[in-house]
């Protein structure tokens, strides 16, 4: 990736730091997924040690689940890595360098399935019981698997970062405190309808804290009013998994009806780890404007301006959501430029014909170009 220039990792470890608020005498606990992460990882720590806490890195490697998924009983895929949980319990502050590998992964997806609740598990801990943030980082292995310029999906990704994150927070802000009087919020293109009621529940701004890249607006629907239907067009990967025009059914909350040209096996064996996992737990919407390629990873996609996603499993408590699960599996729907996809919160139009509207504008996070 030469031809993006080195990055500056000290200036995003200190994001990335000053996002969770690591303080002197924090406990921090570091996860790695992939050696080409490492030097994100080695700026970060030195920060830590700077202020003053006290990291502890574990690689968690993605390259050791193959051995996992090819020799483990499924008793012990869907168990949660006891280190890692430990890690949890033993952190105030969680950062997981996530270095997007090769997407493709050769095992039984229902298998891939029961490893994801393992996994699930620990997410889970990590939500209840740390500051936390996750930290996608791109490679030339990612881009040649999507077809991407490795290059330009590096740049982007580093611009991302390149905001006043402060006035990103007020200006996203603002547009929660207008949602938060919001009943419905409607997810419409040819392919679909899909009516989320959201009354009494909180929008919440992440902006440059929990989660980087950054920049989406979020809320949990009630869980048992979700009706309607939504496709997925299109091809994007999870847990190593290749799923292509994936289409959901919603009655009275639940996923009653899945299919999917490719990886529906896989779909359903995560629908099914447990009982919130066909309830939607999040609906977000995303405002960085410096994202604008689709790149398969969910992480990256669902803060692309233009984009809204729904996450099915796990809630989030603060926003009002009460859904439990193991899974909390976000998925990306890009409406711009669908000539009729649309994004509704009652009568306010945020998306219309696949072009962002004022109010999302508003809320945008704007590059300051540094």
């Amino acid at each position: 990736m030469s031809g993006a220039g080195p990055v500056d990792w000290r200036r995003i470890a200190l994001l990335v730091a000053d996002g969770v608020a690591i303080g002197s005498s924090d406990r921090v606990s570091v996860f790695t997924t992939d050696a080409t992460a490492i030097d994100a990882v080695a700026a970060f720590v030195d920060e830590c040690w700077r202020r003053g806490a006290v990291p502890q890195v574990l690689s968690t490697d993605e390259r050791f689940d193959e051995s996992a998924l090819r020799w483990a009983s499924a008793a012990q895929l869907e168990q949660a890595p006891p280190l890692e949980l430990a890690a949890m319990q033993w952190s105030d502050v969680h950062v997981s360098f996530r270095a997007m590998t090769s997407p493709v992964v050769d095992a039984d997806p229902a298998r891939v399935a029961s490893l994801r609740h393992g996994r699930g598990i620990v997410s889970t801990a990590r939500w209840e019981q740390t500051r936390w943030a996750l930290v996608r980082v791109p490679t030339p292995a990612w881009a040649a698997s999507v077809g991407l310029d490795a290059d330009a999906l590096l740049t982007e990704w580093i611009a991302s970062f390149d905001a006043d994150w402060t006035a990103a927070r007020e200006r996203m802000g603002s547009l929660c405190t207008l949602l938060d009087a919001t009943r419905t919020v409607v997810i419409r293109d040819e392919h679909g309808h899909l009516e989320l009621p959201v009354a009494h529940r909180f929008w919440v701004p992440f902006s440059g804290s929990a989660n980087w890249p950054d920049g989406e607006i979020a809320t949990a629907p009630v869980e048992t009013d979700v009706n309607g239907a939504i496709a997925f067009p299109g091809d994007f990967w999870f847990a190593g998994v290749h799923i292509r025009d994936l289409h959901l059914e919603f009655e009275d909350g639940r996923v009653v009806r899945e299919s999917a040209a490719e990886g529906l096996d896989f779909v359903r064996g995560l629908l099914d780890s447990d009982d919130g996992a066909r309830r939607v737990g999040e609906l977000g919407i995303g405002t960085n404007a410096a994202l604008a390629t689709p790149t398969g990873d969910l992480l990256i996609d669902e803060k692309i301006l233009g984009t809204v996603h729904i996450a099915l499993g796990r809630a989030y408590p603060e926003c009002g959501g009460v859904n439990r699960s193991a899974v909390h599996w976000d998925i990306v729907k890009d409406l711009r430029g669908a000539a009729s996809g649309s994004l509704t919160a009652d009568d306010l139009f945020l998306i219309r014909d696949g072009v962002v509207q004022q109010p999302l504008l508003d809320a945008a996070v704007a590059t300051t170009g540094t």
